[in-house]
């Protein structure tokens, strides 16, 4: 495909779910993909948000917000007839939190078109995950997408009740670069038993489905990189935290930043734990930081 002139390049494009996450101490904007997307435009890497909106006061606010926080909006399309996505968050009695993904949701229906493709084939990353894929429409949407992409990245971001094993799977068959948390390599790993260790679990999803570089966060416990069969460990830092909102976004954030970079693999574990643990030290998946702190950082936490 020949990408026209009018089309702007993108380093990263990131397609998914935009909405408001219903809080008990009120309403914020949510969506893991978005929240890659803000952290990508704070490390300069002109991202692309692609998803869908309603054509309400919720979807006009969500727009605003993202504007304003500098993030690309040009590929969010707007529903005429299907609201903005909303999660209704209720906090228990003993403090646990339980999450409803509401539909119908304007980025349930996220459509293609010849620009939003033009972009994506000159990006060099596409990051994806699943629950964009619980409806057809934008299920359909993103795998026509992901026929152009380049480096196809998918943060796995298992939510029940919304995915399957046969779904998953198709997603890491498409998968280049893969990024899961600790949970979620418990859970897929659990479909193939035989692997006991950590590193065997990721070399079985490594040879299982051919994805050479497979990201793993870890919580406090820092996280591993593996990269056609070789792995890397970072302990991570030690953090006051207020919360981990959004904390795994950035790190995906700062990884492929690095990897745009042609940084080394100890770097760019380095580089997203910094900003990872910076995150938490924050209320929201999106706050307001200085890359500074994620720099300073290295010279007096690290363990």
């Amino acid at each position: 495909m020949k990408i026209p002139p009018s089309i702007p390049r993108h380093s990263i494009a990131c397609f998914g779910e935009v909405l408001w996450d219903l809080l008990p101490s009120g309403p914020q904007p949510g969506g893991a993909p978005m929240n890659v997307a803000y952290h990508l435009h704070k490390l300069n890497r002109n991202p692309a948000m692609i998803s869908r909106t309603g054509k309400d006061e919720r979807g006009r606010k969500l727009l605003d917000i993202l504007q304003n926080k500098g993030v690309c909006t040009d590929y969010i399309q707007q529903d005429d007839t299907v609201p903005t996505g909303i999660v209704n968050a209720q906090q228990h009695a003993n403090g646990d939190m339980t999450y409803e993904i509401v539909a119908p949701a304007a980025w349930d229906h996220i459509t293609a078109d010849d620009r939003t493709a033009a972009m994506v084939e000159q990006a060099d990353y596409f990051v994806f995950g699943s629950l964009a894929c619980r409806h057809p429409a934008s299920r359909e949407t993103l795998f026509q997408l992901l026929e152009k992409a380049r480096t196809k990245v998918l943060d796995i971001n298992l939510r029940a009740p919304h995915y399957d094993r046969p779904l998953i799977e198709s997603l890491l068959q498409k998968a280049d670069i893969l990024k899961l948390n600790i949970d979620e390599l418990e859970l897929v790993s659990g479909w193939y038993p035989g692997a006991v260790s950590i590193t065997a679990r990721l070399a079985h999803l490594r040879e299982r489905f051919s994805i050479p570089v497979i990201v793993l966060t870890m919580g406090a416990n820092g996280a591993m990189l593996d990269i056609n069969g070789k792995t890397y460990n970072h302990p991570g830092y030690k953090m006051k935290v207020v919360d981990t909102v959004g904390s795994g976004d950035a790190f995906l954030a700062a990884t492929l930043s690095m990897m745009q970079d042609n940084a080394g693999p100890a770097d760019t574990l380095d580089f997203a734990n910094r900003l990872a643990a910076t995150i938490t030290t924050y209320k929201g998946a999106c706050p307001d930081y200085d890359i500074k702190e994620a720099d300073s950082l290295k010279r007096i936490t690290h363990i």
